[in-house]
């Protein structure tokens, strides 16, 4: 099932895309949501983000091809921060550029893990079954700020501006990311391009590991990181990330 939320003439709803239909439900998208028999055109909505996470967790040198060309030694586990849920937003949504900040900012493709259920402490073989889906992502990162002060790393706030955290266009939850590829293109010209399947850690593995340190809940987000090709957006761009079997995430920097 793909499932996504949209605003619909003032009103901001959930439900299942077949087609260029969304299948309208009630209730909890993570807790036996009904099915209201409304169905609408996609093309009347105005895309939101498909979930709204109480924390978004990122991961920093997750993949092998990244860590080979940089130097970086192979993490012996996940290395991760953490982006405001205020920073995300939804397919076709802007990117604002930031009022307190003028460097350069930086596009990362990435895929997103969506916890279904309340998750503690689970094992990697658990940990399939508290994933609702997966969707794309584009972790958007102010990148002079990460070291601009030599005695804080501000990991938090180079990655939480608004606009900072896309994901969408929805969430699939057949989605199997073990063979797929993803792609990155700015102004329709390819700049990313890598196999999902060069992680160090495995999405399964990430929720495993992760839920050990914290209690993950329904709708929280996890970023896998990203791989080679990243690079400073201009004003203007249009950046889409696309996974075989996600669709396209297109946003607009600026």
């Amino acid at each position: 099932m793909k499932w996504l939320r949209f605003e619909h003439q003032g009103r901001v709803g959930f439900g299942t895309l077949e087609g260029d239909r969304v299948h309208l439900h009630t209730g909890d998208m993570f807790a036996s949501p009904s099915a209201s028999g409304e169905t609408l055109p996609l093309a009347e909505m105005a895309w939101l983000a498909p979930c709204v996470p109480g924390k978004v967790v990122g991961l920093w040198n997750n993949f092998r091809a990244a860590a080979e060309k940089n130097g970086w030694a192979q993490p012996s586990e996940p290395l991760y921060f953490l982006k405001s849920p205020a920073s995300v937003i939804g397919h076709l949504q802007p990117i604002p550029v930031p009022g307190t900040y003028d460097g350069r900012v930086v596009y990362e493709g990435e895929l997103a893990v969506v916890i279904g259920q309340k998750t503690r402490a689970v094992s990697v073989d658990d940990a399939p079954s508290h994933i609702l889906g997966y969707c794309c992502a584009n972790d958007v990162t102010a990148l002079e700020l990460l070291q601009r002060d030599p005695t804080f790393p501000q990991w938090t706030r180079a990655k939480s501006f608004d606009g900072f955290g896309a994901i969408g266009p929805f969430i699939d939850t057949d989605f199997d990311p073990s063979s797929a590829h993803l792609r990155t293109l700015v102004g329709g010209r390819e700049r990313q391009n890598y196999a999902l399947s060069d992680m160090f850690f495995s999405p399964a593995e990430l929720v495993s590991r992760i839920s050990h340190d914290m209690t993950l809940e329904p709708g929280d987000v996890i970023l896998c990181g990203t791989s080679l090709g990243v690079l400073p957006m201009k004003a203007g761009s249009t950046v889409e990330v696309v996974i075989e079997g996600l669709g396209t995430l297109s946003n607009t920097y600026g």
